[in-house]
C-alpha cells in the first residue's frame, strides 16, 4: 500500500497560516529544500487542496525557466511537473487540467483507493483543510512538521478539532541553522 506523507510547515505556537493565509514567516533554505526532497525523490502524486494547488499552480510549471532560477527551482519543477496531481475540491469539480484530477465527491474512498493503487508515495504539501479531513479518517502515514522559530499568535491551526486520538512515533529529527526544526513521524497503527 501507498504511503500518504503530509508536509507541513508550522509556526512554534501551531499555526500553519496567519489569519488571512500569510506564510511570510516560513523559514526557506537550501538545507529545507534538499531535506524534503528525499521524500519527494520517492513519491509520484502529490495531493492538494485547491487554494494550494493554485499557488503551486501558479509557479512551479516554470520555476525552472527563470533566469535566477535556483538549483531547487529546478529539481522541484522538474519533479512538479512530471508527478500526478490530485486536487480535492468541489469548486474545480469537472476541470480538466493536465496530469491533474480532482476529487469533488466521497473523498475518504477515493483517497483510500488512491493508496491501494500501483505506484510510489503520495505526498500532501500544507493544504491544512485536507489534511484536517485525512487526519480524521486517520489516513496520513507519515508527518513531515517543519516547526518554524516564530509565534503568530493566531490563524490556521494544524491539529484543529480532531475527535479521536493518533498515536504516531517519532522517526527522525533535524535541526536547521534557520532554527527550523523536521520532526518526522510515523503514524502507529493499533491492531
Amino acid at each position: 500500500m501507498r504511503q500518504l506523507v503530509l508536509f507541513m510547515h508550522v509556526s512554534l505556537d501551531g499555526f500553519v497560516a496567519s489569519p488571512n493565509g500569510e506564510m511570510d514567516w516560513i523559514k526557506l533554505d537550501d538545507n529545507v529544500f534538499e531535506y524534503a526532497g528525499k521524500q519527494t525523490d520517492i513519491s509520484d502524486t502529490a495531493l492538494y487542496g485547491r487554494k494550494t494547488y493554485e499557488m503551486m499552480e501558479d509557479y512551479w510549471p516554470t520555476a525552472a525557466d527563470h533566469p535566477k532560477a535556483s538549483k531547487h527551482d529546478k529539481q522541484y519543477a522538474e519533479w512538479y511537473n512530471k508527478v500526478a496531481k490530485i486536487v480535492v475540491s468541489k469548486t474545480m469539480e469537472g476541470e480538466h487540467l493536465p496530469n491533474t484530477s480532482v476529487i469533488s465527491h466521497n473523498i475518504t474512498a477515493e483517497v483510500i483507493k488512491l493508496k491501494e493503487a500501483a505506484g510510489k508515495d503520495i505526498v500532501i504539501f500544507g493544504s491544512p483543510s485536507v489534511a484536517h479531513l485525512l487526519m480524521e479518517e486517520n489516513l496520513i502515514n507519515d508527518y513531515w512538521i517543519f516547526v518554524n522559530p516564530v509565534l503568530i499568535g493566531s490563524g490556521i491551526l494544524l491539529f484543529n478539532n480532531i475527535k479521536h486520538r493518533i498515536s504516531l512515533r517519532l522517526t527522525e529529527h533535524k535541526v536547521f541553522e534557520s532554527g527550523v526544526v523536521c520532526l518526522h513521524y510515523k503514524t502507529i497503527i493499533l491492531q
